[in-house]
């Protein structure tokens, strides 16, 4: 976490994110600076990660089926165990996190509101946002340096993948909780809550996730709970990329970024997205014409992922996450999502199963 202060500051960045200029001027920052602080996905795993550690007192996870509350996360602890240790002994924490998601987790560009004595060009592209402070908060707790870490940006439909391969350590991405889901990683206790919601232009006669879609052309993301929402009712609108009659990009409605779709909007290839209401709410702060429509129509909260027996892992996330709420959490939506998505007064209370 940093004291910096911001309003001047957000003010000139977020008229730097704007519109086209916001999504090209972010895809830059990236290019420019991810082969210095970033290990991609494509040359990783096995190549800077130790053999992963034996499982050791592993606790199974509630079948889908017999899943009723699946926010709930083992008790915390500020003790190690075979995995804490491993990341101790590397020295570097390995996150996976997004870095094209405006407040959450983004690389930030030049700011030329500040002053030129050669700040503002420093922290250009360095990677900021809600995510990235808790991922920074965890590796200082565990190796007592929040720059004791190892940014990995992955896809939304990879983080799973990510995880299982042994990549990444930990998924700080904006990842919803849910029954499927806690078959496959173990999650820490909610870090947030969110809903499901439209963008859509401003003036387009959608109002939401109902019957309006009819017809429309709606972008989601692959392996993210908006495109679950649509395969149980798309309200007659088409989500899905099919080459018997539909579109021929196969990358045209389902993407592997959220930020994908907001492109595929300014051009025109689609009338709509649907996404998380916290990261819709990060988009339509880039792009002034577009806006959210209608209300959240369910409701989720994020979790930090890692991977099924990794307890002392998530107990450790866990007992972060206690210090966090405690201040740090609401300095950060302070600082990241108050402007655009006001209203929240507080975290998530954490649920134990244990």
């Amino acid at each position: 976490m940093t004291d910096e202060p911001t309003g001047v500051r957000r003010r000139g960045l977020r008229a730097g994110l704007r519109g086209w200029g916001g999504v090209a001027g972010m895809a830059a920052a990236c290019a420019l600076t991810a082969a210095v602080t970033l290990l991609p996905l494509s040359h990783g795993g096995a190549d800077v990660l130790d053999a992963e550690p034996a499982r050791h007192g592993s606790s199974l996870p509630a079948k889908a089926d017999d899943c009723t509350d699946p926010e709930a996360s083992l008790r915390p602890s500020a003790g190690g165990g075979p995995n804490i240790d491993a990341i101790k002994e590397r020295g570097k924490l390995v996150v996976g996190v997004d870095q094209n998601s405006y407040q959450w987790g983004f690389r930030r560009p030049l700011d030329p509101e500040e002053t030129a004595d050669g700040t503002a060009k420093a922290s250009a592209g360095r990677l900021e946002g809600f995510d990235i402070d808790l991922a920074r908060a965890i590796a200082a707790d565990i190796l007592g340096s929040e720059d004791a870490i190892i940014f990995r940006a992955i896809p939304t439909n990879q983080r799973i993948a990510a995880l299982d391969s042994g990549a990444v350590d930990i998924v700080v991405r904006t990842m919803t909780i849910n029954c499927a889901r806690i078959e496959q990683v173990a999650f820490s206790t909610a870090y947030f809550q969110a809903g499901q919601q439209v963008l859509a232009p401003k003036g387009q006669e959608i109002t939401g996730y109902d019957a309006s879609l009819k017809g429309r052309r709606v972008c989601t993301a692959e392996g993210s709970t908006a495109y679950e929402a649509m395969e149980r009712n798309a309200f007659g609108a088409t989500f899905r990329d099919e080459h018997d009659g539909g579109p021929q990009d196969e990358d045209l409605l389902t993407v592997p970024n959220q930020l994908d779709c907001l492109v595929r909007l300014q051009q025109g290839l689609v009338d709509a997205i649907v996404t998380d209401n916290a990261l819709a709410a990060g988009q339509a702060a880039q792009d002034p014409s577009v806006e959210l429509k209608g209300e959240p129509f369910t409701t989720e909260f994020y979790g930090v992922a890692t991977k099924l027996g990794k307890d002392d892992v998530v107990r450790r996330v866990n007992h972060v996450l206690d210090e966090y709420r405690k201040g740090p959490w609401m300095a950060a939506y302070t600082r990241w999502l108050k402007d655009d998505l006001p209203g929240i007064t507080a975290p998530p209370r954490p649920e134990y199963r244990d």
